[in-house]
């Protein structure tokens, strides 16, 4: 029995155990064993209670009108969605002979521009099965309503069919702040919030997309006859999200809709309740917040040959200290900017930005925030057309920060600078032997790059302890982008030659859609991996605080991310996990995979990891098994993954390896899996890998699993880019990532 779920709502439902299994099915309990007749006790205003803002933080409230119920069933009907027969009503006789005409049973709702939710005033009134009840209850409605709410203008009363039972849908959608319109799908009622059955898309819609919406959802299962169950017209549903969609598309003032529940039956479905807020205003189709204008970033990560620092600083605790620290090692020419002059850590210091005899590359910046406006103008007297602001107090610490930052922009628009920040920890480019930020190390050099709104993080991932030994080939810390943002740093990260995968650090997007198609469209050569943060409330408001940002609901960010093939990683070790796997293999050409190992444990693991992350352990064809015999100890298993026994040196693991040169058509990745034990040499079985990876282009990942034991092996196999896991589960879990990703954008079917 279950008590408590719905506030102010009660109504005991007397259920058939499988009903009650249907039920279960969606919220995803499961019982022991089930009675003849189960009751649930449901928290419920009236039969069919007008459920509140049911999206689960998916459809919100924002600042627009509510339409009337009329007139959201009669844009309802404009787009081919069915509504039950209805009458608006200011008389009891119209509404007596509306049901006369309609029949019997019927629903009485209150109809008021000044009344969102109906249920909280008493204003719905479900199940009316006579003149005399329907006079009675037409009487005391109005009487309620006045009582609660007499301020309230009253429009009218809405006299409308009550819809037989059948399953209850949600159909909704939104003017989202990021990536712009978007429609929801999936298990309506006052259980939307608890069972949380739903599904997004970005619009259009194609019919392919409909299809996958709604089979991404557990009330799919019954729509198609659970267990044997009745079926449902789903044809009409996909019909009715289609309209749906273009209705949002096309009325550019509404700014959310919320259909719950939509009551579908054997033929047909019916658009019970709808909630449609509506702007003053109209949004135009592909709205989506974004920052100025500016003219395209056409060029890749050049480094500078000279950088000018205005606010260098000889005092050991100041920013312009570290900052001058570590640039020592930039090849360039450095200019320290100062009107104490003197000199810095060896370098002469300029009182000025004239000062200096030529035009500086770069400008890094670290000024209080209200000296930022004065140095961005010098800067561009001077003719600098690239900018880093460290400095923070803009936009993040409030009102008097968001003025500054706004004169920065235009500063920046008027001399034509491009810049990253502010509010930044700065920007390292490995390969080049600049470290232009304040943080204690810079990487390796590698094949990663890592753009992050965040600096601390940064600073923790130049650890190698999170970016493991692939090593990085361009860090940017994007601060407030109020001028650059991450559309533009992965447009540039695609013509750099050094990045063969990129990470990104994402809390919230200025531009999503730009994003995500530059994503899509560039991905096959260039893997993004996301950690996205702000994904629970407080996470979001931590956002806002942090960086002054916009964040948009995770469900959509997710959605849009696997549209667009991104990778949506877990954590920041499992996001340079795939990173440094994509950067060496690329994309996995299919998931089909075959795993070699001599230890038995690790196979049956390998079954289990494998099954948890959509790969296919393929069974070993007639020709391969017969190969294998020829050197397998008797007894071996004979099946995938390939138990090539304990007592297994490198010479059994190559043997193994030549056999899979010779028959690359059946599988597409190749883990090698090994401990350390006496008859293993680490050097000679890394070696092997090598040799086996030179001679495919299928993915090959290595699983020398040990500490100090296997490191001989394991620094060979980084020295040839080939990837290794510590553990058996991050292997799998990483590909697994990978080839969600890769079927999203069509690598593979």
């Amino acid at each position: 029995m279950l008590n408590g779920i719905q506030n102010q709502f009660i109504i005991y439902i007397q259920v058939n155990p499988g009903v009650f299994s249907k039920f279960c099915l969606l919220a995803g309990w499961q019982f022991r064993s089930l009675s003849e007749a189960c009751c649930i006790i449901f928290r419920f205003s009236s039969l069919r209670a007008e459920v509140k803002n049911t999206s689960c933080d998916i459809i919100e409230d924002m600042n627009g009108r509510l339409l009337s119920e009329p007139e959201g069933y009669d844009l309802l009907s404009r787009y081919g969605i069915t509504v039950p027969d209805h009458l608006l009503t200011e008389s009891f006789e119209e509404a007596v002979s509306f049901a006369d005409r309609a029949g019997y049973p019927v629903v009485l709702k209150i109809v008021s521009p000044d009344i969102s939710h109906k249920s909280d005033v008493g204003g719905v009134i479900a199940g009316i099965s006579s003149p005399e009840e329907l006079e009675y209850e037409y009487e005391h409605l109005i009487l309620r309503v006045k009582e609660k709410r007499p301020d309230a203008k009253i429009s009218g009363v809405l006299v409308a069919q009550h819809m037989g039972e059948g399953p209850e849908i949600m159909v909704g959608g939104k003017v989202d702040p990021v990536f712009g319109r978007v429609i929801t799908f999936g298990t309506g009622g006052i259980l939307v919030e608890l069972i949380k059955d739903i599904s997004v898309r970005l619009l259009p819609l194609n019919e392919a997309q409909i299809t996958d919406m709604i089979d991404d959802t557990r009330i799919s299962a019954i729509i198609g006859g659970y267990r044997g169950g009745e079926k449902y017209d789903r044809l009409s549903l996909e019909k009715i999200i289609a309209g749906a969609g273009r209705m949002l598309l096309e009325n550019e003032n509404i700014i959310s809709f919320d259909i719950n529940p939509l009551i579908i039956y054997p033929k047909g479905a019916v658009a019970v309740d709808v909630r449609i807020i509506v702007s003053d205003e109209k949004i135009p189709a592909e709205s989506s917040v974004s920052g100025p204008e500016y003219a395209p970033v056409t060029g890749g990560f050049s480094p500078p040959e000279s950088i000018a620092v205005i606010g260098a600083s000889s005092n050991p605790g100041k920013i312009g200290y570290s900052l001058m620290h570590n640039l020592l090692p930039f090849p360039g020419r450095i200019y320290p900017v100062n009107p104490k002059g003197g000199s810095i850590l060896g370098k002469d210091v300029f009182r000025s930005l004239s000062e200096i005899p030529s035009v500086p590359d770069w400008a890094v910046i670290a000024v209080p925030a209200k000296a930022v406006p004065r140095a961005m103008r010098d800067a561009g007297e001077k003719g600098i057309k690239y900018a880093v602001i460290i400095s923070a107090g803009f936009k993040e610490a409030g009102a008097e920060g968001a003025l500054l930052e706004e004169e920065t922009v235009s500063i920046s628009k008027k001399y034509g600078i491009r810049f990253t920040g502010p509010n930044c920890l700065g920007i390292m480019l490995p390969y080049n032997g600049l470290n232009a930020t304040f943080g204690q190390k810079m990487p390796k050099p590698g094949p990663v790059a890592f753009i992050s709104q965040s600096g601390a993080i940064i600073t923790a991932a130049a650890d190698k302890g999170i970016v493991g030994n692939t090593g990085l080939s361009v860090v940017i810390s994007v601060g407030n982008q109020a001028n650059l943002n991450f559309a533009d740093y992965l447009g540039m990260l695609h013509k750099d030659r050094n990045t063969k995968a990129a990470v990104f650090y994402i809390e919230e997007l200025k531009t999503g859609r730009e994003f995500t198609e530059a994503a899509k469209r560039h991905a096959e050569d260039l893997p993004v991996i996301v950690l996205k943060a702000g994904k629970s409330e407080t996470g979001k408001k931590a956002a806002m605080s942090h960086t002054g940002s916009l964040a948009g609901s995770y469900e959509i960010y997710r959605e849009a991310f696997r549209e667009s093939g991104i990778i949506n990683a877990f954590s920041l070790s499992s996001a340079f996990s795939v990173a440094g796997l994509l950067a060496s293999e690329g994309w996995p050409k299919g998931r089909r995979a075959v795993v070699i190992t001599s230890g038995g444990g690790f196979a049956v693991l390998s079954a289990d990891f494998a099954a948890e992350n959509g790969i296919e352990l393929i069974n070993l064809p007639v020709v391969v098994k017969d190969e294998l015999d020829v050197f397998m100890p008797k007894g071996w298993s004979g099946r995938n993954p390939l138990d090539i026994i304990g007592d297994a040196g490198a010479e059994r693991y190559a043997r193994a390896l030549d056999i899979l040169i010779r028959h690359q058509d059946f599988w597409d990745i190749a883990f090698i899996a090994a401990s350390p034990v006496t008859s293993i040499d680490p050097v000679k079985l890394a070696k092997e890998i090598v040799r086996f990876s030179k001679q495919t282009d299928k993915m090959v990942v290595g699983c020398l699993i040990s500490g100090e034991s296997m490191r001989p092996g394991i620094n060979i196999l980084n020295e040839n880019h080939i990837p290794n896991f510590a553990e058996l589960y991050d292997a799998f879990k990483a590909v697994g990532l990978a080839l969600e990703a890769a079927r999203g954008f069509g690598i593979y079917d």
